[in-house]
């Protein structure tokens, strides 16, 4: 059992409350019996069958819940305490619930990404030239990065088809009436890698052809200059080599 011990300030509130819910009272109960009299006492009104008589059910109800809300505003005057207010409500008590603090969420570091994964540099470099109906592509592979690359696939599509009897490296693949990738296998940091020969018939006799390189995959390593692996190459055919 807890004894809760009133302040001198909370005292006089609670004696003023409970006094105003004694008059409430009283008022209830003139009201029920008639009002009051000449001297300002309560009037007891006629007497039926020898016993006073009584103020009808429903306005006793009325009066009885009125008396029960005076006396519960008069109760929370007095202690200070606001209607609903808990201390879990106000967030400062024991039975608060406890707020979940979420960690930071901070963005990649794209340089520390790029670390990770190693930085290669790319690059081809060759000629194309046409004659008579047939293509040749000389392509050599080398890195100029930092890093090692584990292989690296190499794109060709040309702007004909060529005859789908051509014969191709044994690192190549055709992979359209126009396309070939082929893979350059490993290559050292700062090193040369595999050199490419292709002699491709097409399909009729051509007067030109174009040739766009790029690369599809580098090993997952990070390129900060593609353009010395993106070419874009127009050979007329004339048999000379024209380089990119």
């Amino acid at each position: 059992m807890v004894v809760r011990v009133m302040s001198r300030s909370s005292r006089a509130r609670w004696s003023s409350a409970f006094g105003r819910t004694r008059e409430a009272s009283t008022l209830g109960r003139a009201l029920g019996s008639g009002g009051f009299g000449e001297s300002g006492s309560p009037r007891v009104s006629g007497v039926v069958g020898g016993r006073a008589a009584r103020p009808p059910a429903v306005a006793r109800g009325t009066l009885a819940t009125v008396a029960v809300a005076v006396l519960v505003a008069a109760t929370l005057i007095a202690t200070g305490t606001s209607s609903g207010a808990t201390d879990a409500g106000r967030g400062g008590g024991p039975g608060a619930a406890a707020r979940p603090v979420l960690p930071a969420v901070t963005a990649p570091d794209p340089a520390a990404a790029d670390g990770a994964r190693g930085e290669a540099d790319v690059s081809y470099h060759g000629h194309v030239s046409l004659w008579n109906g047939h293509v040749g592509v000389w392509l050599a592979t080398a890195n100029h990065g930092p890093s090692p690359v584990s292989g690296a696939t190499v794109r060709l599509r040309f702007s004909l088809a060529f005859d789908p009897g051509a014969t191709l490296p044994p690192s190549c693949l055709r992979t359209g009436p126009s396309a070939v990738q082929c893979g350059t296998g490993p290559m050292r940091a700062a090193g040369n890698g595999v050199q490419l020969a292709l002699d491709l018939a097409t399909l009729g006799t051509p007067t030109e052809v174009g040739l766009d390189i790029d690369t599809v995959w580098n090993g997952g390593m990070t390129d900060h200059n593609p353009a010395n692996n993106t070419h874009h190459v127009l050979a007329p055919a004339t048999g000379d080599p024209y380089t990119f």
